[in-house]
């Protein structure tokens, strides 16, 4: 299976690993914030119709480096919206079978962390998930 850009990742790795911490993809750190939009979102939706759910129905701000994940009513496709260095770039994923699971729990802003996104990629449904601590500014 190639890649995009020519890239072949090693037999362990992923593309959820390529997505979450390859060089020309997307670097992600723990201080990223991710919005998960939680209403059925049209796909055929691009850089600017969905700067402006960002800005009217999260309340955020789409420069600011933060991830935003849309999924369809049928929950086969996500999309994710973020902030480039010099512009907007989409990271889109669709599934030939099954669905995304939403995470139940959500923060009052919409926001989910890193392994909820990691999760909701790799199709991971957790029966229980518990933290040692929770800090979040």
């Amino acid at each position: 299976m190639k890649w995009s850009r020519g890239l072949t990742p090693p037999p362990s790795e992923g593309p959820l690993r390529l997505f979450l911490r390859g060089p020309s993809v997307l670097g992600l750190i723990g201080s990223t914030s991710i919005y998960l939009y939680r209403k059925p979102c049209d796909m055929r939706k691009s850089f600017d119709a969905l700067c402006g759910i960002v800005r009217s129905e999260l309340g955020a701000d789409p420069l600011s480096g933060s991830l935003f994940v849309f999924c369809n009513r049928r929950r086969n496709m996500v999309k994710i919206l973020y902030w480039s260095e010099d512009g907007y770039a989409i990271w889109f994923k669709r599934l030939e079978r099954g669905y995304f699971t939403i995470p139940n729990r959500a923060f009052y802003d919409n926001r989910i962390d890193r392994r909820e996104l990691a999760m909701l990629l790799e199709g991971v449904v957790p029966k229980k998930v518990t933290r040692r601590y929770f800090f979040r500014k």
